[in-house]
């Protein structure tokens, strides 16, 4: 039926309102509301009603890239325009665009660079006399956001590049989140209560459109190299400045190949599209170029894309099943999570039987109910989750989902922090959480005890051989024995295996206690900042966010797990245990300033500052910048300054070079 022209500016009005929101939704919010193919569906019929009625504006997200950049931000203006691609779904549509090119041109004497496509979050680099000056975000395709800070930080990305290159280097690449690094992390955000993400790509604009660098530093953001702006580049294809981006020590796409027709690109594409799922990052399709640079120029560009290239996208793959129930996780930490159990489906190789909801808020968002027909799709092809439901306007739905009060697992009352998305159980004894908390301190990345995996560690909770996990320790053989398929030999090797844990280093031993935020990365930070758990354990959340990883939800965290008496009790049996509080350093010398903190003003007689710092460390203490009521001594010399008389202010015990020694004989 033809639209009327009132009737086609009411839907074009509607068109641009719901592509706006799902542009910021994607660009700036990290959160997208719609699938790329609902998007790029929606966004050719705007096309069409625009240039059919006239009715296309400056404005609209047919003419605009992306989204606008930040106000977060400083913002910079690309000197030439970061475009999109187009976007096609057939191989059909591939050809027609092989058939442009060659009337575009009026020869068919190119060749064709097809690369896959990682989805991830396009960025600009520049650099000058080879080091790193800029980095920047797409934006709108003119104007993007100056993010360096944060891209200083991808390990990918050199700050000083290899070789002979030309004084000004304009770089074209894309960051991104391998897969078992963005499921791990958004494991650990619904662990913490945190908002998960739907897949790598939007955990890798969230991660770098962060203010705070070291908070990015934290996360496994990736980055390769697509293309490389130089002035004089008309006689090289595409081919070989990929190849100069790998000389300079960028790391570019892999897959990827020269072809010399289109037949041998759509053959390249099916054989990738059969492998998307056993690579280890998200890929949605290939990009395909013309290869030789020379012709860039001849076929131009459309408003918000060029003619010389195209993005072909694998179809994402969804299923469609029914809700049978909603049940509920307890996690490590008393986090509930909401967990859509289903119909067996076939989804990407696999059958898929449950799917995370995440939180309430997911769940009342989506409206969704036990017995609704849902779509589903794996994040980043791991993680299975509901995309929508089906049938909401289905008579005879279930009532909306109650999210309950008390924990399933003990019936305690559960809490709700605010500005957290979870509800948990804040009960330490609650079963589900002793179980978890085992088996994360008998961990790989923690105390890597083999032969204490989740089924043994559910029959020593369950026959009362075990509370906490400092209980292992007391563990004897002939009780082990008596387990489940646990005969003599097997339990001989678990005691072994309990016992061997004891040498595991301080950062190990310090993330297996299961502190709240603190993860491998964190713990060896603490472990090398405070040197032992004396020290640790005194520590001021001010003195923990001098620790360059440590913010101050995470020093909130640590000095909250410290000021609990059964923390620090079983600390103390932990100890007593034989297991190692300090770090390796600490025992070559002493402990004999363990738990003391220390500022050091002046000039000492023979020391340097570092020195001095170095050999109180070494004897177990703790070195801060700044006199505190929590400081025990102030080292000083000559010439000491304001900190002196702060510290007697404070009455804070003054001491000599000299006198440290004599602490420390």
């Amino acid at each position: 039926m033809k639209l009327t022209k009132l009737e086609a500016e009411k839907k074009v009005s509607e068109l641009k309102k719901l592509l706006n929101q799902a542009n910021e939704a994607y660009y700036q919010d990290a959160k997208p509301i719609m699938s790329d193919r609902e998007f790029d569906h929606k966004l050719e019929a705007l096309l069409e009603i625009e240039l059919e009625f006239g009715l296309q504006t400056p404005d609209s997200p047919t003419v605009r890239i992306g989204g606008a950049p930040t106000k977060v931000f400083n913002n910079v203006t690309h000197p030439i325009p970061m475009l999109s691609l187009s976007n096609t779904y057939n191989l059909n549509e591939l050809r027609d665009f092989d058939r442009r090119v060659k009337s575009l041109l009026g020869h068919d004497n190119y060749t064709y660079n097809a690369e896959l496509k990682y989805d991830g979050m396009a960025l600009r680099l520049r650099y000058e006399n080879g080091h790193l000056v800029l980095g920047a975000t797409r934006g709108d395709g003119t104007t993007g956001d100056d993010i360096t800070a944060n891209v200083r930080t991808i390990k990918d990305i050199p700050l000083k590049l290899h070789g002979d290159v030309p004084k000004i280097v304009e770089i074209r690449g894309e960051a991104f989140m391998e897969l078992e690094s963005f499921a791990n992390l958004n494991e650990q955000r619904e662990e913490a209560g945190e908002q998960t993400y739907a897949n790598p790509r939007n955990f890798t604009s969230g991660s770098l459109k962060t203010q705070d660098p070291t908070i990015v530093a934290q996360r496994p953001v990736r980055f390769f190299a697509y293309d490389l702006l130089l002035d004089d580049a008309d006689e090289l294809t595409q081919s070989e400045k990929l190849d100069m981006l790998a000389n300079f020590g960028l790391p570019v796409c892999d897959i990827r190949a020269k072809c010399d027709t289109i037949d041998e690109v759509c053959t390249l594409i099916e054989d990738w599209g059969k492998k998307q799922h056993t690579y280890p990052f998200e890929t949605d399709g290939a990009v395909i170029k013309v290869n030789e640079e020379k012709y860039r120029e001849i076929l131009g560009q459309t408003v918000k894309a060029p003619r010389w290239a195209i993005a072909y996208k694998f179809e994402s793959e969804q299923a469609v099943t029914k809700i049978t129930d909603i049940t509920l996780q307890v996690g490590r930490l008393g986090t509930i999570t909401p967990v859509a159990e289903l119909e067996p489906v076939l989804l990407a190789g696999t059958t898929v039987k449950r799917a995370s909801l995440h939180n309430e808020d997911e769940i009342n968002r989506k409206d969704i109910r036990i017995g609704d027909t849902v779509m589903i799709e794996k994040a980043g092809e791991i993680i299975p989750q509901v995309i929508k439901v089906v049938n909401p306007d289905a008579p005879n739905r279930n009532e909306p989902f109650q999210f309950p009060r008390v924990c399933p697992a003990c019936g305690s009352e559960l809490v709700r922090v605010e500005g957290e998305a979870a509800w948990r159980c804040i009960n330490p004894k609650c079963p589900p959480q002793v179980r978890i908390r085992i088996q994360h301190f008998a961990s790989r990345d923690a105390m890597d005890i083999e032969g204490l995996g989740e089924a043994v560690v559910d029959q020593l909770v369950e026959n009362k051989l075990i509370e906490t996990f400092a209980d292992l320790y007391e563990l004897k053989a002939y009780e082990i024995s008596q387990l489940e398929r646990m005969g003599e030999k097997s339990a001989m090797k678990l005691i072994e295996a309990i016992d061997k844990s004891r040498n595991q280093p301080f950062e190990r031993v310090l993330y297996g206690l299961g502190i709240r935020f603190v993860g491998n990365k964190v713990a060896k930070d603490l472990a090398a900042a405070f040197k032992n758990i004396d020290a640790l354990c005194k520590a001021t959340a001010e003195e923990l966010t001098e620790v360059d990883s440590i913010g101050p939800r995470i020093a909130d965290s640590v000095t909250g797990f410290f000021s609990s008496e059964e923390n620090t009790e079983l600390i103390e049996r932990l100890r007593n245990y034989g297991l190692k509080f300090k770090s390796e350093g600490d025992s070559e010398i002493s402990d004999k300033l363990s738990g003391q903190t220390f500022v050091i003003t002046g000039t000492l007689p023979t020391l340097k500052r570092n020195e001095a710092k170095e050999l109180i460390e070494m004897h177990g203490g703790k070195v801060t910048g700044s006199v505190s009521k929590k400081t025990d001594y102030l080292l000083a010399g000559e010439e000491a300054g304001s900190k002196l008389d702060k510290a007697k202010n404070l009455e804070v015990q003054i001491i000599s070079q000299e006198e440290l020694f004599e602490l420390i004989k």
